[in-house]
């Protein structure tokens, strides 16, 4: 792990196209900005560990109704 010292207003790159910038220190409390393209995702750590929880049992769910999928396939190709 690369640990760096930043005040406020500092930044840190990462590659070409994402900048981590410190805005505000209070107390415990961080305040980060980050610059990056749209396609690149930004998450909370907390909540990138849900979201990859969740595609984990979606993924090994095996249980679907075939009946209802077929409808909906139906459904859609009508319209």
């Amino acid at each position: 792990m690369l640990v760096l010292t930043r005040k406020i207003g500092e930044s840190i790159k990462i590659n070409e196209d994402v900048k981590i910038t410190v805005i505000d220190i209070k107390g415990k409390n961080i305040r980060l900005g980050i610059d990056a393209p749209k396609e690149t995702k930004v998450y909370r750590e907390e909540v990138f560990l849900k979201i990859k929880q969740e595609n984990q049992c979606a993924a090994s769910s095996t249980e679907f109704d075939l009946g209802k999928v077929t409808q909906l396939v139906k459904n859609n190709v009508k319209k």
